[in-house]
């Protein structure tokens, strides 16, 4: 589940993984101990105390290589159990800050900041620091000068932070808490525009008949315009689940592509672009199903939101890429791309060898899944 699409688009073109740890999960640097401070500290230790709280809580990029090759789930997982016990350790800092200078002008700042890193810290999993962040969400609920706006942050965070509780427990858990909090919401705070953007979420992490009444539950109500788009352009691919795609084009090489053609085989649509790393990451595996099944009826059709030409031509000759491409250079206002409501890659659609679309998130366990519908 992509929290971040509660108050925006989702993060494109990343790992699911990676868009988890970038746009939810701030990384943090560990610090040596402090040195020992006077019972009277003078304000240049104040400064220097609140200099080592910024640094504390910058955020580095997660490793590079995972760009363009696709960490392990160990890789994963230690990556984030190192940075939630970091996350804690510097909201240690910025409680240490505000109990030792009181009076500094950054003192409420540290005191904001220190929840903020402790909730990141159980997001990433630390769960040593569960009984901090419940004492510190109730002293901030309680507190006279909050703003609404704050008010309803504070709750919003704290309905991920109760789905992400039960993510051990499996997706459809998580997501009926997930629901069940956007709802108390809804109904404490029914004109904040970003509860529609969370129940996009809802939908869009739903199947069948619930996610599609979700969605018209959007764009029936007075959400803004944009999440009404979202949530058309989410309904019409649920749709579109079960019926043909009638996707048709002459590739870069010239080839003529009909998918309401190509019965019998069991078809991949991969939208994707070049400059995207997990595309060009996935490439890896989306080549090996290929290779592996294509002698058995598996084709791929790719959805190229390039913006040149001639970079595409050159990436497919030299990745050896032996299917059709659709290239009509308009990056995100790409044609197809936009009328089935792809806002994030890389997007991979499975059809059967009716010709019936049967699986719009194809990414996972793709050669699996290409082999069941084969032998259909």
């Amino acid at each position: 589940m992509n929290m971040k699409r509660m108050f925006s688009l989702p993060c494109q073109c990343l790992f699911r993984f990676v868009a988890l740890l970038s746009c939810l999960a701030l990384s943090f640097l560990a610090f040596t101990n402090q040195p020992t401070v006077a019972a009277e500290p003078k304000l240049d230790d104040a400064d220097k105390a609140w200099q080592a709280v910024e640094k504390a809580s910058r955020p580095p990029s997660p490793p590079a290589e995972w760009r363009t090759a696709r960490p392990s789930e160990e890789e994963i997982m230690k990556f984030r159990g190192s940075q939630g016990k970091l996350a804690g350790e510097a909201a240690d800092k910025a409680k240490d800050f505000y109990m030792r200078f009181p009076k500094h002008d950054k003192a409420d700042d540290a005191r904001k900041k220190e929840y903020e890193l402790t909730a990141f810290a159980v997001q990433l999993g630390n769960t040593n620091r569960l009984a901090r962040l419940d004492v510190l969400q109730k002293e901030r609920l309680n507190d006279p000068k909050l703003s609404e706006d704050e008010r309803f942050e504070l709750r919003a965070q704290m309905v991920q932070l109760a789905a992400m509780g039960r993510q051990s427990e499996g997706e459809a858990v998580m997501m009926a808490e997930f629901e069940k909090g956007v709802r108390a919401l809804q109904k404490d705070f029914p004109k904040r525009e970003e509860i529609y953007a969370m129940l996009v979420e809802v939908a869009s992490n739903s199947e069948g008949d619930k996610a599609r009444q979700v969605a018209r539950e959007i764009i029936e109500s007075a959400a803004p315009n944009q999440t009404k788009d979202e949530a058309r352009k989410l309904l019409k691919k649920l749709e579109a689940v079960g019926k043909p795609l009638p996707i048709k084009f002459t590739a870069v090489d010239g080839r003529k592509v009909d998918l309401t053609q190509m019965a019998g085989k069991v078809v991949l649509v991969d939208f994707w672009a070049t400059w995207c790393g997990p595309c060009v990451a996935e490439l890896l595996n989306v080549k090996a199903a290929y290779d592996k099944l294509h002698p058995k009826g598996f084709e791929i059709v790719g959805i190229s939101f390039d913006k040149e030409k001639d970079k595409l031509e050159k990436f497919v000759a030299e990745k050896k890429m032996a299917w059709p491409q659709y290239f009509d250079g308009k990056y995100w206002e790409n044609v197809i791309g936009q009328e089935y409501g792809i806002n994030s890659i890389p997007a991979m659609w499975l059809i059967d060898k009716k010709g019936n679309l049967r699986d719009v998130n194809g990414r996972d366990g793709l050669a699996g899944k290409v082999e069941k519908l084969l032998v259909e």
